[in-house]
């Protein structure tokens, strides 16, 4: 189910909406209930901690902080304001006014979901807040590290859009997100990602390259 508020939705956009949800439905069941097997099983459950993407990124400020010095400092400031502020445009700005029912949550699929995680949210699932944070680390991280490293590693700073992409999909294979909360989720995310190494490129000059 899918409630805009306060927007009134008018009947000409009812059959748009009735596509929308079939779509997000047929293809959540094809991921969640039919393209799966026993190690994924164990491994998308894990890949959606912290315990998983945390070292990570650890490493990754203190990698840069090392290399960079103070700009090292300026670009972890931004890289947390930037994780900040996509957290909050989709836990408290969206989800305050767009209501989508989690999978989990929805008493029709009862009966179908397979739902691998101990806990499913009460909170709307539109926008997936994994897909947000991490698509926003991801395009941040991409977009003001690419013009500092050599030539050859630039091609392989793409694959952190692969690194974000796993978490995302793991929402909608444990059973707590349908396919277009993540859609929208990576939408905002890059959004935010980009105006943020945006405003980082404009107050902040590159002097070092690794």
């Amino acid at each position: 189910m899918v409630i805009f508020a306060p927007m009134l939705i008018d009947a000409a956009t009812l059959p748009l909406l009735e596509k929308l949800k079939g779509f997000d439905r047929s293809l959540f069941y094809r991921i969640n209930g039919q393209w799966h097997n026993p190690f994924f099983d164990s491994f998308f459950p894990f890949v959606r901690e912290s315990i998983f993407w945390a070292p990570f990124y650890f490493f990754l400020v203190l990698f840069v902080t090392i290399n960079f010095k103070r700009y090292g400092g300026w670009w972890t400031l931004f890289f947390i304001l930037n994780v900040a502020l996509s957290d909050f445009m989709s836990s408290t700005v969206v989800k305050e006014h767009i209501f989508h029912l989690r999978p989990c949550r929805d008493p029709a699929l009862a009966d179908h979901i397979r739902f691998l995680v101990k806990y499913c949210p009460g909170s709307s699932g539109f926008t997936s807040s994994h897909a947000t944070n991490h698509f926003a680390a991801a395009m941040f991280i991409f977009a003001t590290l690419r013009p500092l490293v050599p030539q050859v590693w630039r091609n392989w700073l793409s694959l952190i859009f692969v690194w974000a992409l796993l978490p995302s999909y793991a929402q909608l294979y444990v059973g707590v997100h349908y396919p277009t909360d993540i859609i929208g989720g990576m939408i905002l995310g890059l959004a935010t990602g980009g105006f943020m190494a945006w405003l980082f490129g404009r107050l902040v000059k590159y002097k070092y390259t690794i």
